[in-house]
């Protein structure tokens, strides 16, 4: 099926999480020589962050997409953790304007989950990317965030329960690897470290008879 894949976009609501989430199926793309478009939603900005704060985060993503062949990004600069405060048509139309513009067969996005910069931005993706253009990805899957995905209250907000995976094995030892380059985001961080990184792809592989896998929810799939 990934021959067929010609371009893919992904939509990320922090830098680091296109890694965390998704590193190893970036690198197949990069293998099969798929043109992947990666828009940012928002960042480690003022008020909660200072402005070298998110210079460096920024920095450790523009080294990040290097390693994946990325050439094709964009920035959009919104306070992290203020998304919400988006007027949420701008957010649907920027989203909407990039998936247009790039045309992916296959659009990843965030899972709704703990977080509310990936709930809003699942939101706003979701409304961007509906079957009622003339453009519109026939792919779509939301993938998993260490930490926040887990974080959810059982049964009262959104499980994950992965039904698409890709086989990471090849690329699982380079994931890691770029995973490093966001020191600012894995120091000292339990949750978001590279041994839990790796220890979630190999129990996604495990439930996919290989040795190292990332999950994700199919949202749309049509042939």
């Amino acid at each position: 099926m990934i021959k067929n894949i010609k371009k893919a976009s992904i939509i990320i609501p922090h830098p680091d999480d296109e890694t965390i989430a998704a590193g190893g199926t970036l690198l197949l793309f990069k293998k099969y020589k798929i043109k992947v478009s990666a828009l940012f939603i928002s960042g480690h900005l003022p008020p909660l962050y200072k402005n070298k704060d998110y210079e460096i985060t920024k920095n450790e993503a523009k080294k990040a997409l290097k390693s994946y062949s990325i050439s094709n990004h964009k920035f959009l600069d919104i306070p992290a953790t203020k998304v919400n405060e988006v007027e949420h048509y701008k957010l649907n139309t920027v989203i909407n304007n990039f998936i247009t513009k790039n045309k992916p067969d296959i659009l990843l996005i965030p899972f709704p989950d703990r977080h509310i910069d990936h709930r809003i931005v699942f939101e706003s993706s979701i409304v961007a990317s509906r079957p009622n253009n003339n453009y519109f990805p026939r792919i779509v899957l939301a993938y998993e965030t260490l930490s926040e995905t887990h974080w959810n209250a059982p049964n009262i907000e959104p499980n994950f329960n992965p039904n698409f995976y890709f086989d990471i094995s090849n690329t699982i030892k380079d994931k890691l690897k770029i995973l490093s380059y966001y020191k600012s985001q894995i120091k000292n961080n339990d949750s978001r470290s590279v041994e839990a990184v790796k220890a979630l792809s190999k129990f996604r592989g495990s439930q996919n008879g290989c040795n190292y896998a990332e999950a994700f929810q199919l949202i749309r799939f049509v042939i």
